[in-house]
C-alpha cells in the first residue's frame, strides 16, 4: 500500500526540484527524504527518481505518481480542512483562484462578507488563467475557480459550473462610436498568444486580421498605449471597472464573456466553500 508520507515527499520533490529544496519546504532533513524515496520505490517497484550530476530528476514512472501524488495530497489536506470547518465553521480554509479582474472586482466584496460572518475562516486566493485554474482544482490544489468562456458550450471536463454574471467586452479608443471593422488599418495593443486567442477570432469575424503592434497583460499599460494614441484593443468590463485610464472612450460590443464559477467533486460542497460560494452569489448579484 502507498504511504501518504512518502507520496507527500515524492510530490515535493517534483514541485521543489531537488531534495534539498523537498527537505527544506517539508521541514524534514535531506537523508529523510531520500529514506522515504527509497522505500516508495521498494513498495512500489519502479524506479522513481535517478541521479544527475549532483542532483536527482524523475523518471518517467516518478512524473506519473508524482502527479497522482500532489492530487491525493491535495485532496487530503483539502478534506482536513473540511472536517475543521464542520465544527461550527470556527476554522477552516476556503482556495480559490480567479482571473485578475475578478479578483479586484467579485472577491473583495465577497470577501469582507465572508469574514464578517466567518472570521476564522481563512481565505487564500491566487491569480490564475482559467485554463491553469482548471488543472489546480482537478489536481486539489484549490477549492474554487472563478473562470471565463466566450462561448455557451458546458466544457466535458469533470468540473461543475455555476454561471455568475456576463460580462460586456468594449472598445478602447480615443474615439467613439466604432466598430471593429473599422480598425482593420489600426495598430493594435494585444495580450500575450494564449490571452490575444479570442481578440484574432472577433477581428476574424469581422473580416480581418489585426496588425498586433504592442503585446502586454497588464491593463494598465494597454490602457497606456491607447490613450497616447498609439493603438486600439478591447476589454472586457470588470477590468474597466478595476482601471480606465483619463482620455479614453469605450465602446460597448455586442460580445460578452461568461463568468463561471467552478467547483470539483460531487456536491455537496464543504461548509466553508459553500459559505464563500453564498457571499460571491450575493454580491454578483446586487
Amino acid at each position: 500500500m502507498l504511504d501518504l508520507v512518502r507520496l507527500r515527499v515524492l510530490a515535493a520533490v517534483a514541485a521543489h526540484g531537488s531534495v534539498t529544496a523537498a527537505a527544506a519546504a517539508l521541514h524534514y532533513t535531506q537523508p529523510t527524504v531520500s529514506h522515504h524515496l527509497a522505500r516508495l520505490e521498494a513498495a512500489t517497484g519502479a524506479k522513481l527518481v535517478q541521479k544527475v550530476g549532483r542532483g536527482i530528476r524523475l523518471t518517467p514512472e516518478g512524473v506519473v505518481l508524482a502527479r497522482r501524488a500532489a492530487e491525493i495530497v491535495g485532496r487530503v489536506d483539502a478534506a482536513d480542512a473540511e472536517l475543521a470547518a464542520m465544527v461550527g465553521l470556527q476554522t477552516g480554509r476556503v482556495r480559490v483562484g480567479a482571473f485578475s479582474s475578478a479578483l479586484s472586482v467579485l472577491v473583495p466584496p465577497a470577501a469582507a462578507e465572508l469574514r464578517a460572518a466567518h472570521p476564522n475562516l481563512e481565505l487564500e486566493l491566487t491569480d490564475v488563467h482559467p485554463r491553469i485554474a482548471a488543472e489546480q482544482l482537478r489536481a486539489g490544489e484549490i477549492d474554487l475557480a472563478i473562470v471565463f468562456r466566450y462561448d455557451d458550450e458546458q466544457p466535458d471536463d469533470g468540473l461543475r459550473y455555476t454561471h455568475l454574471r456576463d460580462d460586456p467586452v468594449y472598445l478602447l479608443s480615443r474615439r467613439t462610436g466604432e466598430t471593429l471593422a473599422d480598425h482593420r488599418d489600426s495598430d493594435w495593443i494585444a495580450g500575450c498568444v494564449n490571452c490575444r486567442r479570442e481578440l484574432l477570432a472577433h477581428c476574424e469575424d469581422a473580416g480581418f486580421t489585426p496588425h498586433i503592434a504592442f503585446t502586454s497583460d497588464d491593463i494598465i499599460v494597454e490602457q497606456a498605449f491607447v490613450a497616447a494614441g498609439l493603438g486600439v484593443t478591447t476589454m472586457p468590463g470588470l477590468a474597466l471597472q478595476s482601471h480606465l485610464a483619463a482620455g479614453i472612450k469605450t465602446t460597448k460590443l455586442p460580445i460578452y464573456r461568461r463568468i463561471h464559477l467552478a467547483s470539483y467533486g460531487e456536491p455537496p460542497d464543504p461548509p466553508s466553500t459553500t459559505a464563500f460560494i453564498a457571499a460571491l452569489k450575493r454580491v454578483t448579484l446586487e
